[in-house]
């Protein structure tokens, strides 16, 4: 699969950009087994042009985390082209719009998947970008605003032919949220439109090896995209990628070995966010490493509320005595399809 000038290889997978997830410390894990592209948190173009601290933090990738995607989101035209310029000069492998984005406080006022709602504004933004920049420019986005309006076939045409290198599709509308099952059966209908000549990324309940290969197999896609089915397991890249060559399963990691990562982890957020902010990052990721032990919620309780690093290394390492010999090989990862 190509985007533009970059090979990705057969059947990659993505990591999906999230806001307060996809940091550089998460990205260093999911890279390490097997992301083969990530994406920033996606950044307000209004952000980046008032010069916040927060929005502008976004931009930092590094070479090791390539290839990489920054991704941006607004509601009016100008401020995203020149959102687009500024992702674009921080030197990422693409610019991904995100029309995609269902929550009120982003759709309702016309950014994210609001922009599904008029779609010649949409385009005409998406052309004015792909005009404004040298790199790829790839775009996110559901299935439509509504059941009554599930224009997504319609709108890839439009997309592509203003010049978009990749189309990733969410299977929800915007009025699901992330209620039901995602319906990949208008995504392949996207892939096998014969109009159709950029690769087409599939995302939504990708939380199995199995389900992964299905995208592949029965829709057709040329890449998976998967969010938050990689909270506290960003070895499910590399779970994907056996099934896919060999059609086994791997084992699940031990007690001890997400204690490691989790260790690993807990470094690299202390490394780029400091003391305090690396803390306070990996709240998020701390009990989902160790979904399911049981008579853990004491545990789980002290790793999301201690501040000193010294004394969460040290539950880590009673996680990994008192839990140690626990089986993890029954254990059912929950569906995860909450992907942004």
């Amino acid at each position: 699969m190509k985007i533009g000038a970059l090979d990705l290889g057969d059947k990659p997978l993505f990591l999906a950009p999230m806001e307060d997830v996809t940091d550089p410390s998460f990205r260093y894990m999911c890279k390490r087994y097997g992301a083969d592209m990530m994406y920033t948190e996606f950044v307000p173009a209004d952000g980046l042009i008032r010069d916040a601290a927060k929005a502008l933090a976004k931009l930092n990738i590094f070479d090791y985390e390539r290839p990489i995607g920054i991704q941006i989101y607004g509601h009016e035209i100008e401020p995203m082209v020149e959102a687009a310029r500024m992702a674009a000069a921080a030197g990422p492998d693409l610019v991904d719009i995100n029309f995609g984005c269902p929550v009120k406080k982003i759709a309702g006022r016309g950014a994210g998947s609001g922009m599904m709602r008029d779609v010649p504004k949409m385009v005409e933004m998406t052309r004015r970008i792909v005009e404004a920049v040298s790199c790829p420019v790839t775009v996110k986005t559901r299935l439509g605003w509504d059941e009554e309006t599930k224009n997504i076939v319609e709108i890839a045409e439009r997309l592509q032919d203003v010049g978009i290198s990749a189309l990733t599709i969410h299977g929800r509308t915007r009025s699901q949220m992330y209620r039901g099952e995602a319906d990949w059966t208008l995504i392949g209908e996207v892939k096998h439109n014969h109009r159709m000549t950029i690769p087409i990324i599939g995302n939504g309940d990708i939380d199995s090896p199995e389900r992964a290969a299905e995208a592949f197999d029965r829709y057709g896609v040329d890449g998976v995209m998967i969010g938050r089915a990689t909270y506290g397991r960003p070895w499910i890249f590399r779970e994907i990628k056996h099934y896919l060559t060999t059609g086994e399963l791997l084992p699940q990691p031990s007690v001890r070995e997400r204690v490691e990562l989790a260790k690993l982890h807990f470094s690299k957020s202390l490394e780029f966010k400091g003391p305090k902010g690396g803390v306070l990052e990996m709240r998020r990721h701390f009990s989902t490493y160790f979904r399911g032990l049981p008579d853990f919620k004491a545990t789980r309780l002290k790793l999301v509320t201690l501040f000193e690093p010294e004394e969460i290394i040290a539950t880590l390492d009673y996680i990994a005595e008192r839990w140690g010999d626990y089986d993890v090989s029954t254990e059912i990862p929950p569906s995860l399809s909450h992907d942004l």
